[in-house]
């Protein structure tokens, strides 16, 4: 024998899920919009080579570059950065260790500058290796001069490279930057 009350509770249940399914399907098609765009896939790079000399940054994908940019370098670029604000941009092996979509410039990717050997050197020359190397846009107060190395040792590209660099590029990937 059933207890009471039983059969009741079961119609309800059943009746309160048609209800709401129903519900639903109604609303999902009401505010259906119209088709979205395709979305573009692209590729993801998974290693950054930069050749200082040639001013130029590669994105890498399985060993194969697929896009190129022009980039600035430090007001110094020649040689490997030895200290904070000698305007040097470092050369090595480092990481995309962060990203700041709020910084001084056109959205930014950090470079794990310094590493360990960075700051072995520097600590033997008694002086401090500096830090915040990224690569980045134009700065966010309008004054960029394209063409000439002016960052204080970052890599700089337009904010429409930025864009693409930043959607292409995850965390935690090599940077590899050549003399």
């Amino acid at each position: 024998m059933r207890a009471t009350g039983a059969r009741p509770l079961a119609r309800i249940t059943r009746r309160a899920a048609l209800a709401l399914a129903g519900g639903a399907l109604v609303a999902g098609c009401a505010a259906q919009s119209p088709a979205a765009p395709p979305v573009v896939s692209r590729a993801r790079a998974d290693h950054i080579v930069v050749g200082k000399s040639s001013r130029s940054m590669y994105l890498m994908r399985d060993g194969t570059a697929f896009r190129k940019y022009r980039v600035a370098l430090g007001f110094a670029p020649e040689g490997h950065k030895l200290r904070g604000s000698d305007g040097r941009t470092p050369e090595g092996r480092y990481w995309i260790d962060r990203r700041n979509p709020r910084s001084a410039f056109f959205l930014s990717l950090g470079i794990s500058y310094p590493n360990m050997m960075d700051i072995a050197r520097a600590r033997m020359m008694g002086v401090d290796p500096g830090g915040d190397i990224f690569i980045h846009g134009e700065p966010n107060n309008g004054r960029f001069t394209r063409g000439t190395d002016w960052t204080a040792g970052c890599i700089a590209v337009s904010n429409e490279e930025m864009e693409e660099i930043w959607a292409t590029v995850p965390t935690g990937i090599q940077i590899t930057i050549l003399a």
